[in-house]
């Protein structure tokens, strides 16, 4: 009867929980090789450097948030939100220290442990 009970919510777990495949971000340099990725550029970086870009990423998304943009056109508003979604990936590529567990995963490791 466990192993039944166990099965069926196993199944039912892994049914409504999706699986998501992140892609690397292919965000071309603005200087330089236009061919070379963010994944690669921060590869390359020293972690003194990294420290800088971080700094350099946080005083221009502080200009862009003081910004009066009520006096900018829809493409300057557009080219804006491009710059800040680069920059945030820019960003996690930069800092990459995050764990996601879904629901799904929490609730299996909790099924497991009442069961075991």
């Amino acid at each position: 009867m466990k192993i039944k009970a166990f099965l069926t919510t196993l199944t039912l777990a892994l049914t409504v929980t999706g699986l998501n495949a992140i892609a690397a971000p292919n965000i071309h340099s603005d200087r330089g090789d236009k061919t070379q990725t963010v994944k690669e550029r921060v590869a390359k970086m020293t972690p003194e450097q990294k420290d800088a870009r971080m700094a350099e990423i946080k005083v221009r998304i502080n200009e862009i948030r003081d910004m009066d943009k009520s006096q900018l056109t829809k493409v300057e508003r557009k080219e804006l939100r491009h710059e800040l979604r680069d920059m945030k990936k820019e960003a996690k590529q930069l800092d990459p220290t995050v764990i996601y567990i879904s629901g799904g995963t929490v609730l299996l490791i909790v099924l497991l442990i009442i069961l075991l």
